[in-house]
């Protein structure tokens, strides 16, 4: 029988480097599935069904939060965001890990539902070190700068609510650290199941 996998969810502020850390981690370790969001947003130009996102009308979202097939689900800007119930536990059956990589508030709401899930916040060093990555990347106005920093604050007054912080000095480094968390939170629930 295959021993069943485990939520990983994944916040932290913008800029905090969490998509690098989480890529290496992927390259590094099998059996894990990488959570895809719904939105009632139009796809960008490059993004693909089913990949980046899973796309729907505002019906048919409304329709599954209704129905409960939800984990979270926010709205942002007029459009609804949300991690689908099914594919999550599927990959949870077949004995796949499962990263949720979600804001804050859907955070919480996936730990209300699946109170054994582990949660990782991925901080940058410092404030300073956020500013001075969000000021590097040149693709923003100063204004949405201030509000990213700004909402990384509260972020930041949040991270006492998971289970683990790790902080992302080095994405190779705060990579190993996330997966030496994965294996201990796997060896308390499936001695010898860690090393997979």
């Amino acid at each position: 029988m295959t021993e069943k996998g485990k939520v990983f969810i994944v916040s932290g502020p913008s800029g905090s480097g969490k998509s690098t850390v989480l890529r290496e981690v992927f390259s590094r370790r099998d059996h894990i599935w990488f959570s895809v969001s719904a939105t009632t947003r139009a796809p960008r130009p490059g993004e693909e069904e089913g990949v980046d996102y899973f796309f729907m009308d505002r019906d048919r979202f409304e329709k599954m939060i209704r129905d409960g097939q939800f984990l979270e689900h926010a709205q942002f800007v007029g459009n609804y965001y949300g991690t689908p119930a099914g594919p999550v536990m599927e990959h949870l059956e077949a004995g796949d890990d499962v990263v949720l990589d979600i804001e804050i508030v859907g955070a919480a709401q996936v730990r209300e539902k699946l109170p054994e899930a582990v949660s990782v916040f991925i901080q940058p060093p410092s404030m300073e070190e956020l500013e001075h990555r969000l000021r590097k990347r040149s693709t923003e106005t100063e204004e949405k700068i201030i509000g990213r920093l700004e909402r990384a604050r509260r972020e930041f007054a949040e991270r006492d609510k998971y289970d683990h912080v790790v902080i992302n000095d080095d994405f190779v480094r705060a990579a190993g650290e996330f997966i030496e968390i994965m294996d201990r939170e796997k060896a308390k629930t499936c001695p010898g199941c860690e090393k997979e």
